[in-house]
């Protein structure tokens, strides 16, 4: 067990997150021209990626439609590695994304998508690691080593490599790359004030399971922190857009379920009030995450800092890891060492 006292090694790669990701901002948006060299011309992005990775995918796509305009989607690894698919890729930008760049199945899918056509690009924390060798072009993340098994800092890492690489392909002209850039003072500022998640982690301690519903971009943060939940408490947690949420899942509430809603802000944050009365109406707890001014009613809310919807997802996860932290730690679990789970997750082909 963890001690209450010292912060466990995932709260300290959390704090670590301003610096991780100002050293990746700093190293990949020096190579823009080269990334957009390389991207020139492709008709479609096809995202191959697992666990935390994929939910990062998940962001990379908005990114992408909505910046480069261009189609894009996450593959089935099974699709190249169980059923061997042949698939025209010509002029597919295939991205790969792994922390560890050791998942064979990812590496397998990059050099299938190779000999079918596709450019390949990984994002990957390791640089001399299987990925980063097979990919024709490597977006080397700056995280530094991480020894607690949830990833944290490699995960918020791989989101602002994903806003460079959107940011290289997008067809419009504006201040997103400097945006980007001021995010890691941004976070420094907020983890230095203290981000007081105790009031969200009372709801959930007696909680048998969670709902993280967020809308647009926040679904990527939903989906992962949905994911650190089951990971480091053992509890049942799901991701959920918020629309998703009422088309069924909303009767798996009830008193005893909380929900966590997430507001990044612009158009979809202002969609996120009806589920918040839903949710209300059947008598669920909720606690939300978002800028100021959205939290009228909620029973718990973590204030956010002010930053465009584009960019918001890398603020959101930051509580939402705290949270699964502090969590684990009341329920009596080691957050940093998961049962059944090690660093590197190897996928059965079969």
């Amino acid at each position: 067990m963890t001690s209450n006292v010292l912060d466990s090694q995932m709260l300290l790669e959390i704090k670590q997150q301003p610096m991780a990701l100002e050293r990746t901002i700093i190293s990949l948006l020096a190579r823009r021209d080269e990334i957009r060299s390389y991207a020139r011309g492709s008709r479609a992005v096809l995202f191959f990626a697992r666990g935390s990775s994929d939910n990062a995918a998940i962001y990379g796509r908005y990114l992408c439609e909505m910046r480069a305009g261009l189609i894009s989607s996450s593959a089935s690894p099974s699709v190249w590695t169980t059923y061997g698919a042949t698939l025209d890729l010509r002029d597919v930008l295939a991205v790969a994304v792994s922390q560890s760049g050791h998942t064979e199945e990812l590496v397998e899918c990059v050099n299938a998508a190779r000999h079918q056509g596709a450019r390949t690009i990984a994002i990957t924390n390791v640089a001399a690691s299987p990925l980063a060798q097979a990919a024709e072009l490597s977006l080397v993340t700056e995280a530094g080593p991480e020894l607690a098994v949830p990833a944290t800092k490699s995960y918020t890492s791989q989101l602002v490599a994903l806003a460079v690489l959107a940011a290289a392909i997008s067809r419009r002209e504006d201040d997103f790359a400097q945006e980007l850039a001021a995010v890691p003072a941004v976070l420094g500022e907020w983890l230095e004030h203290g981000i007081d998640v105790d009031p969200v982690v009372d709801l959930f301690v007696p909680a048998p399971g969670l709902m993280v519903a967020g809308n647009g971009l926040a679904l990527t943060t939903a989906n992962e922190i949905a994911l650190k939940v089951k990971e480091t408490c053992y509890l049942l947690a799901e991701g959920l857009s918020g629309g998703d949420l009422l088309h069924g899942p909303l009767a798996a509430l009830d008193a005893s379920k909380p929900a966590l809603l997430l507001n990044g802000g612009g158009p979809t944050g202002k969609r996120l009030e009806r589920v918040f009365e839903r949710v209300r109406s059947i008598g669920a707890k909720v606690a939300g995450i978002g800028p100021s001014g959205s939290q009228p009613g909620y029973d718990a809310f973590i204030e956010a800092p002010s930053l465009s919807e584009e960019l918001m997802p890398v603020a959101l996860v930051v509580p939402g890891q705290m949270i699964a932290e502090r969590l684990a730690r009341r329920l009596g679990f080691d957050p940093d060492a998961p049962r059944g789970l090690s660093k590197v997750t190897q996928t059965d082909p079969a």
